[in-house]
Formats: C-alpha cells, sequence, structure tokens
C-alpha cells in the first residue's frame, strides 16, 4: 500500500514542510528512505532555460530538495553553460520554457541551436530528463522542452525519467517531476535524524495571496482618430510591502464582465447555482467563480475536447477525431466559451461538472512602466486594450478591458513577478541601446526615469514605433522631457503609416547602423521588448546586419558575436 500513500491537499502543513515530506516519500517508495545518505555523492546537473523566471525557480527547488540528499549538484542558465562538458555529464536535468510560436527562452536559444546541429557529439552514458513549461493555449505547446528531450535520446542518452509537460498552473506537475527524478536517481536519502522545516509564517502578498492595489489614475494615451486604445495606469502599493525593480513586470488579477458570466449562465442546461469548487481549493457560488475564478474567453483544442464528450454535435467530433490539429486550432481561434454554449450545446449535471473543465482564470504580466524611486508606493503599466469582433460576436481583452473599462473604484489583486533576465546594467556609465514599439516602450520608461533618479552618466538611446505620429504617439510629451533635460541622448522614431511604404524600428535601426556599432563597441547593452512572434525576430535580423556591416564581420561571427552579447548579459529581451 505504500505506493498509494499521498499527501492530502488540505493537511495542515507549511509549504516547506510539504516539500520535505513529499520528498521523503519518494525516497522511501524508491527504497531509499530508511537508511542514512551514505556512500559517494550521485552527481547532478541541472540546466535552466528561462524567459520569465519561472524555469530558474524551478531549477533552484530542485536544486534545494535534492541537497537534501545523497546529491552533488550543479546549477547553470543554459546560456553560461559550458556546452563541450553535455558528453562527460552522468546525470542532467533540463528545466526550459517556451514562448512565441515555439520558440526556445533567450538563454536557451543558442544552447537549443547548437543541440541540434550535425556535429554534436554523440551522448551515450549521460543520464537526462526534461521538465518544460509552457501554456496550452499556444498551440507549440511545451515545444522547446520537447525537441530537447527527443534529440537528446537521438543522440543516445538514456532518460532517467520521461519529460513532464507542464502548463501555467505548473507546481503540481512539477513537484511530480521532482518525485518522479530523485525516486529513479535512487540516492535521495534523507540523513537520518534531519528535522522537518519549521513552520513558515505567511507573510507578505505573492501570487498566492494578491494585494488589492488601487487604480489612482487611468487614461487612454491614444488621440482622438486613432485605431488603437492605450491606457497609462497608476496603481498604488501603499501599505502592501510590495517591491519592484526596474525591469520587472506587475501580475494583475482580472475579472470577467457580469453580463458575459450571464449570458453563458442563460445558455447552461441545467438550473443548480450553488457552489462549485474553485481551482486552487475552496468554493463558491457558480456565477462569483465564474467571475472571479474561471477562464470563460480562451478555447483551447483540449476544453473543446472535453466539450465535445458532452455534445452531440457533429462537426465538434469531426474537428476532435481529424487526423491533423489544424482544423481544431483554426476552429478555437477567434471563439471563446459563449460560442460553444451557443452554437453546440452540451449536457452537463450540474455546476460541478461544467466547471470541472474550464481553465483557472490567470494573470496577466505587464512591465512596470515607472522606477520606484521616482513612484515610491506606485506601480505604473502601460495596456494595450484588446477590442474586435470575430464569428459575429464583439470580443474584448479580459484583463485590458477589466482595467480600461471598470477601473474607477477597481481593486486588482496584484503581486509582483521578478524578471532577473531584464534587468539594467549594474555600472551607470554603460549605454542603453532600447527597442520598444508600441506597449513595448513601458521598461523603458522605467530605465530612463531609474537612470535620472540615480543621476547615472551614461548614455541612453530609444527606438519607438507606432502607426501614426498624429495619435500614436504616446508618451511624447514625457519623452521630449528626457531629451530636453539631457537623459535621452537619441531618439528614433518609427511611424509605420505615415508614408506610402512601411517603416519599422529595425529599418530605423538599419538606418544608423554606424552609430549603433559605435555604441556596441563603446561596450552598451541592448534591449528589446515587445512582439515575439516577428518584432523581435527582425530586430534580431537587423542587430546581426549591422554587426556583419559595420563590425566587418562574416554572418557566421556576426552571429557569434549576437551570442556573445548574450552571454555578457548585454542583450536582454522581455518579449511576448
Amino acid at each position: 500500500m505504500l505506493d498509494q500513500i499521498q499527501i492530502p491537499e488540505n493537511a495542515p502543513f507549511s509549504p516547506a514542510q510539504r516539500e520535505w515530506l513529499e520528498n521523503y516519500l519518494a525516497q522511501v517508495l524508491s527504497g531509499q528512505g530508511a537508511a542514512p545518505a551514505s556512500g559517494p555523492l550521485v552527481p547532478v546537473t541541472i540546466l535552466f532555460g528561462t524567459q520569465t523566471g519561472n524555469a530558474e525557480g524551478c531549477a533552484k527547488k530542485m536544486a534545494k530538495a535534492m541537497k537534501r540528499g545523497s546529491f552533488q549538484t550543479e546549477i547553470f542558465d543554459l546560456a553560461q553553460y559550458e556546452r563541450e562538458r553535455l558528453a562527460t555529464e552522468k546525470n542532467v536535468l533540463i528545466i526550459t520554457s517556451t514562448y512565441g510560436d515555439g520558440e526556445p527562452p533567450d538563454s536557451a536559444a543558442d544552447f537549443y541551436d547548437w543541440i541540434h546541429r550535425d556535429e554534436v557529439p554523440r551522448l551515450d552514458g549521460v543520464r537526462y530528463s526534461v521538465l518544460s513549461l509552457g501554456d496550452a493555449e499556444y498551440p507549440e505547446f511545451c515545444k522547446c522542452g520537447i525537441d530537447i528531450d527527443e534529440r537528446l535520446a537521438g543522440l543516445g542518452a538514456e532518460r532517467i525519467h520521461e519529460r513532464v509537460d507542464c502548463d501555467v498552473e505548473y507546481e503540481e506537475t512539477f513537484a511530480a517531476w521532482r518525485r518522479g527524478v530523485m525516486g529513479a536517481l535512487g540516492a535521495g536519502a534523507l540523513a537520518a535524524g534531519e528535522a522537518v522545516p519549521e513552520v513558515e509564517r505567511e507573510t507578505g502578498f505573492d501570487k498566492k495571496r494578491p494585494f488589492p492595489a488601487a487604480v489612482q489614475r487611468a487614461y487612454n494615451l491614444n488621440k482622438e482618430g486613432s485605431e488603437r486604445e492605450t491606457y497609462h495606469l497608476e496603481l498604488s502599493l501603499k501599505g502592501s510591502g510590495l517591491e519592484y525593480e526596474v525591469g520587472d513586470a506587475l501580475g494583475v488579477f482580472p475579472e470577467n464582465p457580469e453580463e458575459a458570466v450571464d449570458e453563458i449562465l442563460e445558455a447552461l442546461p441545467f438550473t443548480d447555482r450553488e457552489d462549485v469548487p474553485l481551482p486552487g481549493g475552496g468554493e463558491a457560488p457558480l456565477r462569483k467563480a465564474m467571475i472571479f475564478n474561471y477562464d470563460i474567453r480562451s478555447l483551447t483544442p483540449r476544453l473543446v475536447e472535453n466539450w465535445q464528450k458532452r455534445s452531440g454535435s457533429p462537426y465538434l467530433r469531426s474537428l476532435v477525431e481529424a487526423d491533423t490539429k489544424d482544423a481544431l486550432k483554426e476552429f478555437c481561434q477567434g471563439r471563446e466559451l459563449i460560442d460553444l454554449v451557443v452554437d453546440h450545446p452540451a449536457d452537463f449535471a450540474d455546476g460541478e461538472e461544467f466547471v470541472s473543465i474550464l481553465k483557472k482564470l490567470q494573470p496577466r504580466l505587464y512591465s512596470i512602466a515607472s522606477s520606484p524611486r521616482a513612484h515610491p508606493g506606485e506601480a505604473h503599466l502601460t495596456v494595450a486594450v484588446i477590442r474586435y469582433r470575430s464569428h459575429r460576436r464583439s470580443r474584448r481583452g479580459v484583463c485590458s478591458t477589466y482595467l480600461a473599462d471598470r477601473f474607477d473604484g477597481a481593486t486588482p489583486g496584484v503581486f509582483v513577478h521578478r524578471n532577473k533576465a531584464f534587468r539594467m546594467p549594474e555600472s551607470g556609465q554603460t549605454p542603453l541601446i532600447m527597442v520598444g514599439p508600441g506597449t513595448g516602450i513601458a521598461p523603458f520608461l522605467a530605465f530612463l526615469e531609474e537612470r535620472e533618479a540615480c543621476r547615472a552618466e551614461g548614455k541612453n538611446w530609444l527606438i519607438f514605433g507606432n502607426p501614426h505620429a498624429a495619435t500614436d504617439f504616446i508618451y511624447e510629451d514625457e519623452l521630449h522631457g528626457f531629451l530636453e533635460r539631457g537623459i535621452l541622448t537619441r531618439l528614433d522614431t518609427a511611424f509605420s503609416r505615415d508614408q506610402d511604404y512601411k517603416i519599422y524600428v529595425q529599418d530605423k535601426m538599419l538606418e544608423a547602423g554606424a552609430e549603433m556599432w559605435s555604441w556596441l563597441e563603446a561596450g552598451a547593452s541592448f534591449y528589446v521588448c515587445g512582439d515575439a512572434s516577428r518584432m523581435a525576430k527582425d530586430v534580431d535580423a537587423a542587430l546581426r546586419t549591422i554587426v556583419a556591416e559595420h563590425g566587418g564581420r562574416s554572418a557566421a561571427e556576426a552571429a557569434e558575436f549576437v551570442t556573445q552579447l548574450r552571454k555578457e548579459k548585454r542583450y536582454r529581451r522581455d518579449v511576448y
């Protein structure tokens, strides 16, 4: 019966106690928990590829757990790892996220490219396991981790434990992977007599306990006639104890519109509106749970598959059973839960069965557009408001319209999301080149405020883009103020639709290629924020072109130069 031991979710343990017990049970079940740790330590190298810090956090938790057992661990960012070591490793754990269209995160990009080359050595004798972080809403879910896992196996490496793919809520699946890996390695015995960690008191606000932040100010940055709607919001953090650094993001928990929830409830086949389970435990009335806790906007292939099981729709069945998943993915685009409820009715016994197929309503991350030195007790955001029509219905972004339309008196739950991969240089003397079209300008406002507050002497160059100068030059007054005060050394703008041909930020880079190369030669750090699918790729290509043309390098040498910029943390991206 030992293999059926589980710690109840409502057991009164702190996170540290639960982690200790999970590790210990895993070791007992593997036959290693009865005896004290002895003999040589098992070497384990933990590698992580991260974009926003989640993979790094998992890697550090894994290392901490393994240090309690008979393991000798080393932990590396994939961008800093000496790849030649890989063929000599005994046990390797790789934890990586995926972003954009199935791309590796910046810190794993060079490793990903290298491992897929023909000249990579065989990995016979190397044991490994992969934990992949992703978001099931995206078509290429966990693709980076999947590709690395399959490539390592193809090179002869042996799996310690099967790869685990984690969705946005990754804590439970990560814990299961951690237990499986440690049990399979068979050296996780805790030293005899080791004490259970002391109870950790719950202090402060975080993702699990967000702070209700009052929206002090909100206004549209775009002028009349613009096709865009971009809001500047100022939220109060006073009394929260929350602290952030320039480059961090603010997580915001949205609420679904009451009218959208009511439309769904009216169309459901049952009348029961009693309490239903909540994703994080506890219960609430169905209507309240749908407003605050469940995602009613995003359609995913998994949701459609679960819906089809309860629906008699031949069309949904044909989509689910098709040989290709392309049609199912296309169906999900531009549709929401209401489309399934109205167009493809399904049978549910009650509210509990209905919410069992829904995903948790997730917080949205926004780059913080303020310096804590310039605005103590506040966090400013730059939010693109999403509104569009598809499939004969008006659609709107859950969080963006929550903030823009219902900000008066609103106190959204917020938390600080650390982004160590997007920090400013330690030295205020370092020149900065910042490329941020649209809402990508947000963190660079914080950079400039911080530099002004610290009286940093380094030069600052911003390249900003949007459709029209007359209506879409957001933060125009603020940027001109930075220019007048000498904080902003150079400002280049790319208003793509103000002429017969389109001009983008990468075009402005190429126009100023010679000067940009001189800044890079002088030690400048290069930052990019904004759209990952197109802009970030085009900017990266322009950067390589500049290095090749003005640095006198071949294409391969230019690529290596850019790789070195990443390793030196002089090329940083916050892309989404």
